[in-house]
């Protein structure tokens, strides 16, 4: 009777496989799956193989079904060694349908309700539905940067403080009028990312200019190249900001002083000269992509008293141009999410620097340029306590050996008509050794750092040593703590003194990691 038993409970299951079921999810009915469970529980434990299960009777494959159930025929007639097991089975599966559902769910792979809601939608519209958890359908992540490429033209007004700009010169007309255009390439922070909102939206770049002063016999058409970088001040509207920028690099193409050739030009000293410039200026958002500016502007050009004659050219006048923003896909909105918490804490840079230059003698009323230049080599350890983000101030020891420092002409009888060149004497090095205290300022950006610095040498021997000087600084990063560092010092706020290039270590850096 058992064996009788197990060939009926065969044949039942090949013939319900004959006829497809329709696929309806367990959620929605249970019936129908258990039913078809329970079945195929009780071919199993006949046949003592798997037969189809729930994933045969979804995809309605007829030939899977009849060879299951051929397969469970041919089984019992040869003899099969677990009968007891398989009537135990049929009979459980056939007193009760929910054991058979549990049996199907226990077969069943576990779905997670993402998935599920997923094959709902599936059954309902008869399409193919990513799941839920999948990633978006465009693959896009949002950008760590944007780029943006900018044109911009600056007439400006010259400064016609030196007798040569005011026309002792071979067109005997004044050199008042600078023309030059601007390309640059830029990158700014993701909108909405924490560097974003605790800088202002802030950008860097580089850029070229040709610059045009209508003298190009004595004074050359110069272009420079240099490294840029602004943010927004304040924003006045959803499309209009006001914004700043500075510029700082090099500029090639001088026609410089030349005794025989170019004589005239009391101006310039050398070839290549130090290019400077601020600008504030409003900017408009026209199109998605395509934003307007437009200000004032500050030009210094210089060579940092590397050579002699120094006089430099200073300029004001208008800046206006276009900047192309690639990939910005909506209007920027002021972010009123606050910037991360700041930690205040103390920090200590340490700066070697060293640099050469030209040194001027007076004697009696007159200014006399050495031929000579000389080293320069110093340092700098400074205290700062770091208020916030942008901002941070303390105290600085200063140390530095000037070889120009009392530079002096020796008394002599000069003979009557003699032509003989002055000599240039150098004090003992004493006299050219200097230590300073003083205060500094520097505002915080990411990549770039505007030091100022006003201080006074509390030990030296006197002479030219003794002053009160200021400093212009620049610390560009190279790692987190290592940093490069431009700077000039002047002496009296107008007296050249010398440039200090070198490079930084900065000690107890805990600035939080945004970009």
């Amino acid at each position: 009777m058992k064996r009788r038993g197990n060939l009926y409970a065969a044949i039942l299951a090949g013939a319900l496989s004959l006829f497809p079921v329709a696929t309806v999810p367990a959620e929605r009915t249970g019936r129908t799956v258990g039913t078809t469970a329970g079945a195929s529980s009780a071919t199993d434990n006949a046949a003592g193989t798997t037969a189809a299960g729930p994933a045969a009777e979804q995809d309605g494959k007829l030939r899977n079904g009849n060879a299951t159930g051929r397969t469970g025929m041919t089984e019992d007639r040869t003899g099969m060694t677990e009968d007891r097991t398989g009537a135990a089975g049929a009979a459980e599966q056939s007193g009760t349908i929910r054991s058979g559902t549990e049996s199907a769910a226990q077969k069943r792979p576990k779905t997670k309700p993402a998935v599920r809601d997923s094959l709902r939608r599936n059954d309902r519209s008869g399409g193919i539905a990513p799941p839920s958890f999948a990633p978006e359908c465009d693959g896009k992540r949002p950008r760590r940067l944007t780029h943006r490429i900018g044109a911009e033209f600056r007439p400006e007004h010259i400064f016609t403080i030196n007798p040569f700009l005011r026309g002792e010169n071979l067109a005997q007309l004044p050199v008042d009028l600078s023309l030059a255009a601007h390309l640059k390439y830029s990158f700014r922070f993701r909108p909405g990312s924490p560097a974003d909102r605790t800088y202002g939206g802030v950008y860097q770049g580089f850029g070229i200019a040709y610059y045009d002063f209508a003298n190009p016999q004595e004074l050359g058409n110069p272009v420079a190249a240099y490294l840029f970088q602004g943010a927004r001040i304040a924003r006045l509207s959803r499309r209009l900001s006001l914004d700043y920028e500075w510029n700082f690099g090099l500029s090639f193409g001088w026609k410089p002083y030349d005794r025989d050739d170019n004589r005239l030009n009391t101006m310039m000293g050398s070839k290549i000269n130090a290019f400077l410039n601020v600008n504030f200026f409003l900017r408009w958002m026209l199109t998605r992509e395509l934003d307007l500016t437009f200000g004032p502007t500050l030009t210094h050009f210089s060579n940092g008293n590397t050579k002699i004659p120094n006089a430099g050219l200073n300029s004001a006048g208008i800046g206006a141009g276009l900047t192309y923003n690639f990939g910005r896909e909506r209007a920027e909105i002021p972010q009123r999410t606050p910037a991360p918490e700041f930690r205040r804490h103390f920090s200590y840079d340490l700066v070697l620097f060293g640099s050469w230059c030209s040194k001027g003698v007076e004697v009696g009323d007159v200014l006399y340029a050495s031929p000579d230049t000389y080293p320069v080599v110093g340092f700098n350890f400074s205290a700062l306590y770091n208020f916030g983000y942008k901002f941070r101030a303390g105290l600085s020891l200063d140390g530095v050996y000037d070889g120009s420092a009392n530079v002096y002409v020796p008394d002599r009888i000069a003979e009557l008509g003699g032509g003989a060149p002055l000599e240039f004497a150098r004090p003992t090095i004493d006299r050219q050794l200097a230590l300073g205290l003083s205060g500094r300022a520097e505002f915080v950006m990411p990549y770039f750092t505007i030091g100022l610095g006003l201080g006074m040498n509390v030990l030296h021997k006197g002479g030219d040593l003794k002053a009160f000087y200021q400093t212009l600084t620049l610390k560009v990063g190279i790692t987190r703590n290592a940093f490069a560092h431009i700077g000039y010092s002047l002496r009296d706020f107008h007296m050249p003194n010398f440039l200090m290039l070198g490079i930084g270590y900065r000690f107890n850096n805990k600035y939080p990691r945004h970009y």
